[in-house]
């Protein structure tokens, strides 16, 4: 009996139904990546039009891979006429570009997705690796041609054969009677595919980035693109199409590793090099490149050995003070004064709040806006779990009382509460501060006094202290705090001398 024969049971033949199917399988099993509420959070930052520069700063603050690979990106040659040495994610994303940096936290939350998805299954693992060298390969030859679209590219290149991949991990009975029907009769994948889901697996994949919320661009990125001559430039869709295309057909064949292996790759390079403004040997260069790339790269070496890389929480680094917070303040601090002339208030504080954030190893970091006309501080914005949550109950009259809040503020001088629990000091701490920061064991507290008033100030603190002798700051870390405060409030001063609207 034929194995497609014995195996229909389980073949929909039905689009609607193979759809269904596999979103109830999601459901059961996962997202694939955990992708999709990651997805949302990054296009949510992209096109945000009021605070986007700091929600995709504090997205990407919250996987440390990720804030490394940022950092890396503003600092390569690609954006050198910046300038090499940014050190905040802030200054970062405002050099790069929200949009950029978007592409490259997608890339990077689908890469741990796929790591940790590979070990399913080897079809899961297989199509996994050819996707991450793609990426690879898309990088390099974008690089080659001097698109600035890079990451973008690396995206597309990577969720290509999307549809693939879904089926291979939710749908495993299914993609064994496609290959079953491939074998039996001498059909071409993509029409068993169609026989076997009643759909494409490139439709698939779209309808799927549709579900994730995907941008368009991306999502219309999922289809194969002919090589073909062309008389002008491709437009950005056509153009990220035929990149995608050529990328994943370059990871197939390198992956499959056949004997004519080079021959196809130089054909493929050849083919699409005219599309792509790039000469075939220039092409077939940066494709090696890719490769060589890949089997560098430790996100790959992890994928293509189905053992997922372990994963750093957020939590897990901002639970100690860092051992080298001199450091990160001073070149914090320095990412400020470069920028201080260019950037706005807004742009300053979040640096500020990032680098403090980064520096003391802060479980929060929150900055409180004085309204003089209300009579209140707020808390406006900052870095750390459950912030939408939290910001509501921070808020507290500007009518002194004798707590620690207004005795910092009223001195202008920075106040470190090493144990916040020490019933002796209970009295001196306000309801609104115990009532919403129960978990908090020691704070910081940076005031910004602007022509001698209070405009607001920094709050930071750590839900957890060392065992052996506490949260402390030095002298060396202060004399950085009180720069830090110096470059601020300039900024905010020079922000309400050109307007007297308030800083957010």
């Amino acid at each position: 009996m034929k194995v497609f024969d014995a195996m229909s049971t389980i073949s929909t033949g039905n689009p609607q139904k193979t759809l269904e199917l596999l979103w109830k399988r999601v459901k059961q099993q996962g997202d694939l990546p955990g992708f999709s509420n990651v997805v949302s959070m990054i296009m949510s930052a992209v096109h945000d039009e009021g605070d986007r520069e700091f929600n995709m700063t504090k997205t990407v603050l919250s996987d440390p891979a990720l804030t490394q690979k940022v950092l890396r990106l503003a600092n390569s040659a690609m954006y050198s006429m910046f300038g090499r040495d940014i050190n905040t994610v802030s200054k970062a994303v405002l050099i790069v570009g929200t949009e950029s940096i978007g592409h490259l936290a997608l890339s990077s939350k689908l890469i741990d997705g796929l790591a940790k998805a590979s070990a399913a299954s080897t079809n899961t693992h297989n199509e996994m690796e050819k996707a991450v060298l793609a990426s690879h390969i898309a990088r390099q030859v974008t690089g080659a041609a001097s698109a600035r679209d890079a990451e973008e590219a690396v995206v597309c290149s990577m969720l290509h054969n999307l549809g693939r991949m879904m089926v291979t991990f939710y749908l495993p009975d299914h993609w064994a009677l496609v290959q079953a029907r491939c074998a039996e009769q001498g059909i071409e994948e993509a029409q068993a595919a169609c026989d076997t889901l009643g759909i494409g697996l490139d439709e698939i994949g779209r309808w799927v980035g549709q579900k994730w919320g995907l941008p368009p661009v991306l999502i219309n990125s999922m289809q194969d693109v002919l090589p073909k001559i062309v008389d002008e430039p491709l437009d950005h869709a056509a153009w990220l199409g035929a990149v995608s295309t050529m990328s994943t057909h370059c990871a197939k064949v390198l992956c499959d590793e056949t004997d004519a292996g080079s021959a196809e790759l130089a054909n493929i390079a050849n083919s699409y090099a005219d599309m792509l403004g790039m000469d075939g040997s220039e092409m077939l260069t940066a494709i090696q490149a890719g490769q060589q790339a890949a089997e560098k790269d430790t996100l790959f070496i992890s994928v293509a050995k189905t053992h997922p890389p372990e994963k750093v929480s957020a939590a897990s680094v901002q639970s100690d003070q860092p051992a080298n917070a001199v450091t990160i303040l001073e070149r914090g601090v320095a990412d400020m004064h470069g920028i201080s002339n260019k950037a706005t208030a807004y742009q300053i504080l979040t640096m500020a709040l990032e680098t403090v954030y980064q520096g003391l190893g802060l479980s929060r970091a929150i900055f409180f806006l004085r309204n003089s006309n209300e009579g209140k501080y707020f808390a406006r914005t900052g870095f750390g779990e459950k912030m939408q949550e939290l910001m509501p109950r921070l808020v507290f009259s500007d009518a002194y009382q004798p707590d620690v809040f207004h005795a910092g503020l009223a001195n202008d001088k920075i106040i470190f509460v090493k144990n916040a629990k020490d019933p002796n000091f209970v009295n001196k701490l306000p309801r609104w501060w115990r009532d919403a920061l129960p978990t908090a064991h020691s704070f910081v507290i940076l005031p910004l006094t602007v022509n001698r008033h209070p405009a607001g100030f920094i709050y930071g603190d750590w839900d957890t202290t060392p065992a052996v002798d506490g949260i402390h700051i030095n002298t060396a870390e202060l004399m950085q705090l009180n720069e830090l405060r110096s470059v601020l409030v300039s900024a905010i001063e020079q922000h309400y001398q050109q307007n007297s609207t308030l800083l957010i």
